[in-house]
């Protein structure tokens, strides 16, 4: 968990209420046999979509939310969840982070509702019998999306996964984050989200180790991809049963897709708008990410 790079880096969001263009990297798309992927990689460049994954008349399915969380998601899961029981529901994470109070306002939605959490992509594949749902576990959960995985009441992930954190910072200088000034007013914003980060934390039963592990990670760095002895010590695994949070569809051996690895992370980029009336207040921090070799630059669209 990094404070906020800029999209084409790193990424995180310790923001307010404000939206957040994004364009992040190009990464492979499900190679061909992989089926229909219900939620595919390029949907991860686009703020956070929700959807149901059926998997069955004797399987209830889950909720796949791919993609950046912004100062819309909160309502967009809404929107999503009127109408539906999700209750104890699992939500699946392939995302790259986005704006901090965001995240948590949909993270306390989410344990209110006795949510699981796990980490992968949802994937449907065709057979002789007809559509089948499936997880590909090898997804990225990187900067506010752990805080997300946090608020599951149960939360499993695979060996395959990859959870990465780094710290928040101002978005509009976390690209030159050393050659950069800053205000009074600009460290007022993020030592009171990281405050806000740290009681969302512990209300969702994280651990210290978490915020310690996270914050020691600069902008100018790459993230760091916690390792399994980690995940534990954060609190971010509470089962090592993927039974506990996925329902199972019968066949051990489903088929699911093998996607290629990434060869860099998404990034992207978060506004945070404060209240009031004081230019000063809107800042825009954007989320850590690792290196950018190849790929795109996210764009932020500073608030008004």
């Amino acid at each position: 968990m990094r404070f906020v790079k800029s999209l084409g880096y790193r990424g995180w969001g310790l923001l307010g209420a404000t939206a957040i263009c994004i364009a992040l990297p190009g990464i492979p798309a499900a190679p061909a046999g992989s089926a229909h992927a219900s939620v595919t990689l390029e949907e991860r460049k686009l703020p956070m979509r929700f959807d149901w994954v059926a998997c069955g008349p004797n399987c209830r399915g889950w909720v796949s939310a791919v993609g950046i969380v912004t100062a819309d998601s909160p309502k967009d899961f809404d929107d999503f969840a009127r109408g539906r029981q999700l209750g104890g529901a699992t939500i699946v994470l392939d995302s790259s982070g986005g704006s901090v109070n965001d995240s948590i306002a949909l993270g306390r939605r989410w344990r209110n509702l006795g949510a699981l959490t796990t980490v992968g992509i949802s994937v449907q594949t065709h057979t002789a019998q007809g559509e089948r749902a499936s997880v590909v576990p090898e997804a990225y959960c990187e900067s506010m999306c752990v805080f997300l995985l946090l608020s599951g009441k149960t939360r499993y992930v695979p060996a395959a996964a990859h959870v990465r954190v780094h710290q928040i910072w101002m978005g509009d200088r976390a690209d030159d984050a050393k050659a950069a000034s800053y205000t009074a007013q600009d460290m007022m914003i993020v030592e009171r989200d990281i405050g806000r980060l740290a009681k969302y934390t512990f209300d969702m039963g994280g651990a210290g180790d978490l915020l310690s592990l996270s914050l020691n990670v600069p902008p100018w760095e790459d993230l760091h991809e916690l390792s399994a002895p980690e995940l534990r010590l954060t609190n971010l695994v509470t089962t090592d049963a993927v039974a506990d949070v996925l329902p199972q569809t019968g066949s051990a051996n489903a088929p699911v897709a093998e996607l290629t690895a990434k060869p860099v992370q998404d990034r992207f980029v978060s506004t945070a708008a404060e209240t009031g009336t004081n230019p000063q207040a809107a800042k825009s921090t954007k989320t850590a990410e690792a290196m950018v070799p190849t790929g795109g630059v996210a764009v932020t669209a500073p608030a008004k």
